[in-house]
C-alpha cells in the first residue's frame, strides 16, 4: 500500500513536497499587510486575538489612549509603543509550523531518481534498480525540524540534512558519500 509520496526535480524538493502534503508550513496570513502602526493597531484592535496579541507584546495603555490613538493616525506615538504594535502585529501575522509528525521521522523511505555513491550511478526505482530503500528511524532530525519551524527550510538545505542525518545514519557514508544528480525524484514514506 502507497504511503505519502513527494515529487521534484531535485531530492530535496521532493522531500519538501512530502513535507508539504503532510503538515502545515510556517507561512504569513495574506490578510496581514499594513506597515503603518495605526492601520496595524486598527487591524489588530478588532478581533479578540488582536487584543491578546497586544497584550502579550506588553503594549500596556488606558483605553482613553487607545482610543486617542485609533482616532488620529498623525497621533504622536512614541517608538516604544509603535515597536510593540508591529511585534503583536507580526506574532499574529505569522502562523507557526506544524512540527514534523512521527510518521515522517520514523518511516521507511524509497526514494526513486538517479543515484550516486563513488562511480555507482544507477536511476534507482526501476524495473532494472530498487528504489533506494531509508529506514528514517534511526535518522537525526533535530536540524531538520528546527529549519522547518523557522521557516528557513529550503530544498538543498533538507537534501543536505536528509543525506548527513537521516541517510548515512541508516546505512552508512556509501563509497564516496551520496549524491543525488537527476532532474527528477519521487519519494515515498511507507
Amino acid at each position: 500500500m502507497a504511503g505519502p509520496t513527494g515529487r521534484g526535480d531535485s531530492l530535496g524538493a521532493a522531500l519538501n513536497d512530502l513535507l508539504h502534503s503532510q503538515v502545515t508550513p510556517r507561512h504569513r496570513l495574506s490578510t496581514y499587510t499594513a506597515r503603518h502602526w495605526h492601520a496595524q493597531l486598527s487591524q489588530l484592535t478588532a478581533t479578540h486575538r488582536g487584543h491578546q496579541a497586544l497584550d502579550d507584546a506588553g503594549l500596556d495603555v488606558t483605553v482613553k489612549t487607545l482610543v486617542n490613538w485609533l482616532s488620529d493616525p498623525e497621533y504622536n506615538v512614541r517608538r516604544s509603543y509603535r515597536d510593540l504594535i508591529h511585534t503583536a502585529y507580526e506574532n499574529v501575522a505569522i502562523v507557526p509550523a506544524d512540527p514534523i509528525p512521527d510518521h515522517i521521522k520514523r518511516g521507511q523511505y524509497e526514494i526513486s531518481g538517479v543515484v550516486r555513491t563513488g562511480n555507482d550511478e544507477r536511476t534507482r526505482g526501476t524495473r532494472d534498480a530498487a528504489p533506494l530503500r531509508i529506514d528514517a528511524t534511526r535518522g537525526n532530525w533535530d536540524e531538520i525540524e528546527e529549519l522547518w519551524l523557522a521557516g528557513e527550510l529550503t530544498d538543498d538545505e533538507l537534501e543536505d540534512h536528509f543525506v548527513d542525518d537521516v541517510i548515512v545514519e541508516d546505512i552508512g557514508e556509501g563509497t564516496d558519500g551520496w549524491e543525488f544528480p537527476g532532474a527528477s525524484y519521487s519519494v515515498e514514506v511507507r
